[in-house]
């Protein structure tokens, strides 16, 4: 299956506001824990391919949950641009600039959000046609007052971004309210330890919590 074109995309994860972020290491809890977001009202999510088992719950996400937009994250390499595409990813991320990779995904059409933390960073993203970029990692970096200065320069550009990194329910509205956030992504939604325990109660009411705030500030949106 294609990706998605770009500017769908990006409009589906503008109303998803929030990006579920997930390390899965087992296949069997891929459609679970995609259900239970769905069922919170989540329908955007990352799979990052730190464990050998990322592509095989894309795959079977795609399959059993057609309304969740799946992407991946911690594509580093070329190769990996092709294997995302190649398993149905509608969309990838980086946690870097690697104007390789981004290159790839470019040819391949995969909408692609690589990672930024500074000016330089985001100078690069735009020379290859980026737009909408990760800020990564996001609080550590300095938060949404420093992201606030280093794009400052880029503004009339129309960039986005899409932060992560110690985004959570405590300031996620603080983050949604500012107008060049596009998504804010984060792994509070689907934790590893409810993910083992199963708890798809509490993944989904997790869930609820963000969409609740996404309606909030941006009046509704589904």
């Amino acid at each position: 299956m294609n990706p998605p074109p770009t500017e769908e995309l990006h409009e589906r994860l503008y109303r998803a506001g929030v990006i579920a972020v997930l390390i899965l290491d087992d296949v069997d809890a891929a459609v679970p824990v995609a259900k239970a977001l769905v069922a919170g009202g989540v329908d955007a999510m990352e799979l990052t391919l730190r464990t050998p088992v990322a592509l095989d719950c894309l795959r079977r996400i795609r399959k059993e949950v057609p309304e969740m937009t799946a992407g991946v994250g911690t594509i580093l390499t070329t190769g990996q641009v092709n294997e995302v595409v190649e398993a149905g990813a509608a969309f990838g991320v980086a946690p870097g600039m690697n104007p390789r990779t981004v290159a790839e995904a470019a040819r391949l059409r995969l909408p692609f959000a690589p990672g930024v933390c500074t000016p330089t960073d985001i100078e690069l993203a735009v020379e290859a046609g980026c737009k909408l970029l990760k800020f990564f990692p996001a609080e550590p970096c300095g938060g949404l007052s420093y992201l606030k200065s280093i794009s400052a320069p880029f503004a009339h550009l129309g960039v986005r971004y899409i932060p992560l990194g110690g985004v959570a329910q405590d300031n996620l509205e603080t983050w949604l309210n500012e107008p060049m956030i596009h998504a804010v992504g984060g792994s509070w939604l689907a934790p590893k330890d409810l993910i083992q325990a199963g708890d798809w109660a509490a993944i989904t009411a997790r869930a609820a919590a963000a969409r609740a705030t996404v309606n909030k500030v941006r009046g509704g949106l589904a």
